[in-house]
């Protein structure tokens, strides 16, 4: 079996499986439905996040700032956090500390200033080390039950806020290791970490990108670090398992990103830190390489999006490959992409297919990834990988700011019209001036709608306007429609690979309403989700392939009998035995079963409507009446 139809087995959603012989092969031809596999990128970790993947929220707690002890002043951040002492995963080694900038000693905070996505229950604290916790917050029933657990019961975490102070902390056995547990996870939340509403909305994608769970955007830089220096971070500088949160410039380690993909039977998308060392680099793909099991696919990319100039890494590389060394934008920053792919080829010698080397590329200006693309070793990569967002330009934005408070919810969905057939050519002479002349693939890292003003992060004067679509009809509509363009994109055996930016988040007309979920609870009949709907209905569901036999070759289907369906239902197709998984339409798993061929799988417990039925990690509709 070709490496290629190997990997397409796992892309396609329920597909034929396509076997290749000695002397031939099927080429298969991908009907609509099986023209596009969504992914979907993670956000990254906040302790005001409303998407949530772990059971402990220490992970998500931000990090420490100061309380002055005695201060008449009470402010609630002292500022003198930089100041303190602290141990190597981030807690300090004693408290109170005096600083020379203050007269008074100094503890430290954390906050959670959004907890409106937390369970309603009784909360478990558990840490290490001798000394004293306080809380801050509306919970009630705060007891402390030994030197080392705290519980409080929350029973009302929507619109609130918790903050967590260390007031004592003894120098020779400091306190450490602090877990603040949701309900009902004490006893399980080192064998099931992760929090399960989130896995049953996660687990509908196949492949994940973790660009924001890794924090490549400014990775291991403060606010006031600015681009940072030009020293390289060795392995031993990444996040690690033991850091006292997750929410911070290094994001989620390594470790997690492995567990949840091979607990889930997911592929995966890194990104290499923009200042990472050969033995950084080297050490993460041995790593990835030597951990994930044998079935998993790991895509991976030099850092992200490194011409975008608000991000640290972009003028990273600007001054210490340009403006340093006298060669030209973005010529300049090629080495860094180059060297980062080079180490990972060398560790992955003999095992390339598991791994899809990625050169993420400026959509919207061709120029510039045409001479950051033909600079690098044609051999060092796999993809090209633009974006497929749309949006509207500065002109259209201009016109709807002019009708303010009036624009409705039509005027921005026309605009957003108006301007996909410009954003979906600039995707087009990418494939076509780039992609294609190297003879490489596109796969998407990013994309979605991008309804945000200009410039970018200004409060427009159509604010409700622009929050009223997100829920509105008219924006799954123009999904299906920008979808459509893409899917005609598609060539040969492959379905394109489109990472959907982002996942769960709250509306934001000033800065992006990017996900396609704002809560993990969503009641759809309560707040729409017209974005996730439209995914769902274009993530090759009832994908039927039609494989172009040649001699000796058999033509396999795949399908559902009956279907619909009021009791019972068989898959027809699959050898051997399978893993069936039947979700309903807000993604929630409601069945999950391992059948024999011609095995029935009885439904009558579910209720009517519709559900995807995932088979070996395809999918296809099944209806229930």
């Amino acid at each position: 079996m070709t490496p290629k139809i190997e990997r397409m087995k796992k892309l396609i959603v329920l597909g034929l499986m396509v076997f290749v012989s000695l002397t031939g092969f099927t080429q298969v031809q991908l009907p609509d439905s099986c023209k596009l596999e969504m992914g979907v990128n993670m956000a990254g970790l906040a302790d005001y996040g409303t998407e949530i993947p772990f059971v402990d929220l220490m992970h998500t707690a931000r990090v420490w700032y100061t309380k002055s002890i005695g201060d008449p002043s009470d402010y609630f951040d002292s500022g003198f956090a930089d100041e303190l002492s602290y141990r190597e995963d981030g807690y300090p080694t004693h408290l109170p500390q005096m600083v020379d900038s203050s007269a008074y000693p100094q503890i430290v905070a954390t906050i959670w200033a959004i907890t409106d996505a937390w369970p309603a229950g009784q909360y478990t604290v558990l840490w290490e080390g001798t000394g004293t916790l306080d809380f801050i917050g509306p919970f009630q029933n705060l007891q402390q039950t030994n030197p080392h657990r705290i519980v409080f019961d929350y029973p009302t975490p929507l619109d609130g806020a918790l903050e967590m102070r260390i007031e004592a902390s003894d120098s020779l056995d400091p306190i450490r290791n602090i877990r603040v547990l949701m309900p009902g996870t004490e006893f399980t939340y080192e064998s099931q970490p992760f929090y399960q509403l989130w896995l049953d909305k996660v687990n509908i994608f196949n492949t994940v990108r973790f660009m924001d769970w890794g924090q490549t955007n400014n990775w291991g830089l403060s606010t006031e670090d600015g681009y940072g220096d030009s020293l390289l971070v060795d392995w031993d500088g990444r996040s690690k398992m033991d850091h006292y949160t997750w929410a911070y410039n290094k994001g989620v380690p390594y470790e997690m990103m492995v567990r949840y993909m091979n607990e889930n039977d997911k592929d995966g998308w890194v990104c290499i830190p923009h200042s990472a060392s050969e033995d950084y680099i080297r050490n993460m793909a041995r790593y990835f390489r030597d951990n994930l099991e044998p079935d998993r696919h790991i895509f991976v990319e030099y850092s992200n999006e490194i011409w975008n100039w608000i991000f640290a890494q972009t003028n990273w590389a600007y001054k210490y490959g340009c403006l340093n060394t006298g060669v030209t934008w973005p010529e300049g920053t090629v080495p860094f992409i180059q060297r980062a792919l080079n180490y990972w080829t060398e560790e992955y010698a003999g095992q390339l297919e598991r791994t899809t080397r990625v050169v993420g590329v400026f959509t919207g200006w061709l120029d510039v990834a045409q001479r950051v693309a033909f600079n690098l070793d044609p051999n060092s990569f796999d993809a090209v990988s633009p974006t497929f967002y749309f949006s509207f330009d500065e002109l259209l934005d201009e016109g709807l700011d002019s009708l303010g408070v009036n624009a409705t919810v039509s005027d921005v969905a026309l605009a957003a019209r108006l301007s996909q057939p410009a954003n979906f050519e600039a995707i087009k002479e990418v494939k076509e001036f780039l992609a294609d002349s190297l003879g490489k693939p596109i796969v998407f890292y990013e994309g979605g709608q991008h309804l945000t003003p200009h410039p970018f992060g200004s409060m427009p004067t159509y604010e409700q306007a622009l929050l009223d679509i997100q829920r509105d009809t008219s924006m799954y509509n123009l999904y299906n429609e920008w979808l459509d363009m893409i899917r005609t994109l598609q060539e040969g055996e492959e379905p394109l690979l489109l990472m959907n930016f982002g996942f769960i988040g709250a509306r934001s007309a000033q800065y992006g309403s990017w996900g396609i979920l704002e809560t993990m609870d969503q009641d759809f009949s309560v707040v729409p989700a017209p974005k996730y709907q439209a995914i769902l209905e274009n993530m090759n569901t009832n994908c039927q392939m039609v494989a172009t036999e040649s001699p000796g070759m058999e033509h396999f289907s795949i399908s559902l009998e009956p279907n619909p369906t009021s009791d019972h239902f068989v898959i027809n197709g699959p050898d051997g035995d399978t893993q069936v998984s039947i979700f309903d339409v807000t993604g929630v798993l409601r069945q999950k079963v391992a059948i024999h061929p011609g095995q029935s799988i009885d439904v009558r417990f579910l209720p009517k409507g519709m559900y995807f039925v995932s088979v070996n990690r395809q999918v296809l509709k099944l209806m229930i009446y």
